[in-house]
């Protein structure tokens, strides 16, 4: 069985001002308060001794690891979203942005 996943569809680079607040704000708490935290878990796991049986070091790890993929994934999309602030002025049609 094979481990590769296609790509997913690319999604619209559109997002509201609260959309984009709400992502920031993830993206804040992320990296100024989750992951100090977890990575303090993880030096004080790794303080005590052998690290291949040590389950707290071993899932804090983890949790880095997912904190940063997380991080990369909203600075990444924080970065091609166009925030709208208005609504179309026809909004009787649906508009449709292809390329």
């Amino acid at each position: 069985m094979s481990r590769y996943r296609p790509p997913s569809p690319p999604k619209s680079a559109y997002i509201t001002q609260e959309g984009a607040q709400a992502l920031l704000a993830e993206l804040k708490y992320l990296w100024k308060e989750k992951r100090p935290a977890v990575t303090e878990t993880v030096r004080e796991a790794a303080a005590q001794g052998d690290r291949s049986e040590n389950a707290e070091y071993i899932y804090g790890k983890k949790q880095l690891r997912e904190i940063d993929r997380r991080v990369r994934y909203l600075e990444k999309r924080l970065d091609i979203c166009t925030v709208v602030d208005r609504f179309p002025s026809d909004q009787q049609r649906v508009f449709l942005v292809l390329g």
